[in-house]
This record gives C-alpha cells, structure tokens and sequence, in this order.
C-alpha cells in the first residue's frame, strides 16, 4: 500500500473527526478501523454534550442522527430500600441549538464515516493494528497483518486500551485504581413507552443518573439515556473496587440487580434486549492523560484519557470530538512545513491546553480523589433516604419537630465526617 500523509487508528469519533478535518483540507488521510465498521466496537453511555463542539463541523450537524434532545435530568441516590430523586428541567435545553443530544454509536459513527468517505478519504474495517514502523526514533507507520502501511504521522485514537501509546512509550502501565469498567444495555421499548415512560413527547429526551447502594459501596454508579425507541441502560463499577467486594460479582449481575429494582423496573418491563457492551473507562482525570505526541504522532480521544466523571455529568463524545480536531489542525500545520517531528506536533498539545478540554481537566483535576471516598457511594445515599424517610413518616404517637428529627439524622452521619467531606467537594 502506497505511502499516506496521515494514518488514524480507529473510526471512533475522534478518529472521524480527525479524518473528516484533514480530508476537508485536501490532506492524504487513510481510516483504519479494527473492527466490522466504524462504531461496531464503539461503546459510549450515549450522550454528547453540543454545545462545546458545535463550532468544529457546523455543517454536519444538522444532518446528523441524533436520537433525542434532552430536556430533562433526574439525579436519583438510592439506599436498599429507598430512593430520592432530584428532577430538573429548563426551557433553554429545549431550544436549538439544544444543549446535548443521546446518541447510538454504532449508528452515529457508521454516519460519520460515511460523510468521512464523502470528503475523499479512504476507511478500510477489519483492521488490526498490529505494531508501529519506528526508525530512528520516529514513528513512520504501522503494521497491519504483516504489512507495512507508512505515513508523516500516526493519529493514534484506539480506545482507552491504546497500544499505539504504549509501544511509542507515551502511556505508563495500567493502574486497576484509575479506571473503571462500564457495562450498558440497550433495550428497546418504542417511542410511545419513551415519551410515557420519561414523561417527554417529540424528539424530547431524558437522562437519569443514579449513586448509592446500586454499586454495593464501589466506585461508580448507573446511567439510563433515551434514544428515539430505546433507552440505553448500564452500570459503571471502579476496577479495584470490583477485584476486591466481597462476596464477588459481576458487572452483569450488578447490572441485572439494577434494573429490577422498583425505581427501574417499571422502564424496562416488556422491553427487547438489543445490544449488550463492556468498555473500560478513565476515573483519573488529568493524571490519566498520557504524553500525546512524538516524533510522528499524536494520541487523541479515549487513548488520550480524555473523559471525565464528575457524577452529575458524564463525558468523553465532546473531548473526543475536540480532540480528533485539533490533532488535525496541528497535523495541517505540519504537512505545510513538511515536519513531523516531536516539536512541530507539540502544537497539538497547545491547543488542547487553549481549548475547553485541558481547560476542564486542570479545573476539575481533584475529582477523581473526591470521588473515592467511599462515603459518597454508601453513608451519604442511606443519610439522604432517612433523613427525609423520617421526615415523610408519620406514626402512631405524636411526630417530633421537623428541625429535631432532620439534627437527629444528621448527627448520626457525624463518624462518616460530614463537614470535612464536604469541605473536600470544595475542590470541585
């Protein structure tokens, strides 16, 4: 195979935003993706938060196969036994442009690839990256069964497991306590059931997240998005976590347990299960991102580190977006002065630090230390369920005073160090 300026591992959708921006400009670009087609091995929660990338291809967007808009978040912390929720809706997510869309992945990123191709670049599938071409201490291509496909830089966007990052030796070794597994469902019930079920009408969607007694004290917790006739349903546990409960189970069993309880059940009932997924997620924050660049290549997306849970909001699709189109932009800077080394490339990195995405990471760089404290996943969900089951009970003999019984339940929580955790979410 002939010689390509630039080479992107994946079709994802930082690969496809890289893709796409490179052939716009006329760039020599070839997609190679390991799987059946673009989006077979994607896995995401389903969810894309616009408007920090509406601005990078405005001219796709409105063609795009979005499943909803949504225009209704509930926040629901569950004890065993008991659940609260927290509903919150706002006209302004229901005007355009709207402020996030639920997506399907295999079906968005098989679109994407499509308009990729319609911009002149090639996408081949079933396509295993097997090594990289390294000479010199540059990066001039890949391996792929054998044979050697050659390129001015190697846009590495290959998941969260990149090996691409580990053999230029960008990436150190895994740590179980930095990532997390997800593990998601997509049920189909038709779009009455949607609409009924979440109580929107139209393209109006919703989204429910959930923390608490669900993950049985690990790190984690659940998500349901709604699609046009489906809700994608998972569960997302921390690794270390999960290799040490005990007695031991699986996502899958975790995953089942959610789905029967009271609160989830009546969402479900009479669906058809149509797509089953596992992915591994990022629960470092910026610590997690690696170095991303080299002589002759720069890492994008997830193997790039680049999602973040800040537990109220999930995300990955817009810093992937973000991310594939920026390594395109400093790529373009490269080709014109035919340099592909380390320093040229490095202008990558720049404007990831000039845009929203290094922006956030560096704000929120001490959530993930927030968010392992254990606390959170077990006391404050069984505080929340009883403070305001007591406040809802009325029995037999005369009911204390709502401050009395709110202080009572309260100063219980006192050993689990209230104050100092929440000083401690000052830090995000």
């Amino acid at each position: 195979m002939p010689k390509v300026s630039a080479l992107v591992v994946g079709a994802g959708l930082a690969g496809l935003s890289a893709a796409y921006s490179l052939a716009s400009q006329g760039i020599d670009t070839l997609v190679v993706e390991r799987g059946d087609y673009p989006g077979s091995k994607t896995i995401t929660g389903g969810r894309l938060y616009f408007h920090p990338v509406k601005d990078f291809f405005p001219e796709l967007w409105k063609q795009a196969p979005w499943e909803r808009h949504v225009v209704k978040e509930t926040l629901t912390i569950a004890d065993k036994d008991a659940s609260m929720s927290i509903d919150f809706t706002n006209q302004a997510f229901n005007k355009e442009p709207y402020h996030s869309y639920t997506v399907l992945a295999a079906k968005f990123n098989r679109w994407f690839a499509q308009q990729v191709v319609a911009k002149g670049c090639k996408v081949i599938s079933k396509y295993k990256v097997d090594d990289l071409i390294i000479e010199d201490g540059k990066v001039k291509g890949v391996i792929v069964n054998g044979a050697k496909i050659e390129a001015d830089v190697v846009i590495a966007a290959d998941g969260i497991m990149s090996q691409l990052a580990e053999k230029a030796g960008l990436r150190t070794k895994f740590h179980a306590h930095d990532y997390a597994v997800g593990t998601k469902e997509v049920i189909e019930i038709g779009a009455k059931a949607v609409e009924d079920r979440f109580s929107v009408t139209g393209d109006e969607g919703a989204s429910r997240l959930f923390m608490g007694h669900l993950t049985r004290g690990m790190l984690g917790g659940g998500f349901i998005y709604t699609n046009k006739e489906s809700i994608s349903i998972g569960i997302v546990l921390g690794i270390e976590d999960l290799a040490k409960v005990q007695p031991t189970v699986t996502p899958l069993e975790l995953l089942e347990e959610f789905k029967s309880r009271p609160e989830i059940a009546p969402l479900v009932r009479g669906g058809e299960s149509v797509e089953y997924s596992a992915h591994v997620l990022s629960e470092s924050g910026l610590k997690g991102v690696p170095k991303l660049f080299t002589n002759g290549m720069i890492v994008t997306g997830d193997a790039a580190g680049l999602t973040m849970n800040l537990g109220i909001t999930v995300r990955g699709m817009d810093y992937a977006i973000a991310s594939g189109a920026l390594a395109a932009k400093a790529v373009a800077i490269a080709k014109a002065q035919n340099d592909f080394s380390a320093t040229t490339l490095a202008r990558y990195q720049d404007f990831l630090k000039e845009s929203f995405v290094l922006k956030d990471f560096e704000t929120f760089k001490k959530a993930p230390e927030v968010f392992h404290n254990k606390n959170i996943f077990v006391e404050y969900p069984k505080l929340a369920c009883n403070l305001f089951g007591s406040l809802m009970t009325i029995d037999a003999g005369p009911k204390a005073k709502l401050s009395s019984t709110a202080i009572k339940q309260i100063m219980k929580a006192k050993k689990f160090r209230l104050l100092k955790d929440v000083f401690g979410m000052r830090r995000i």
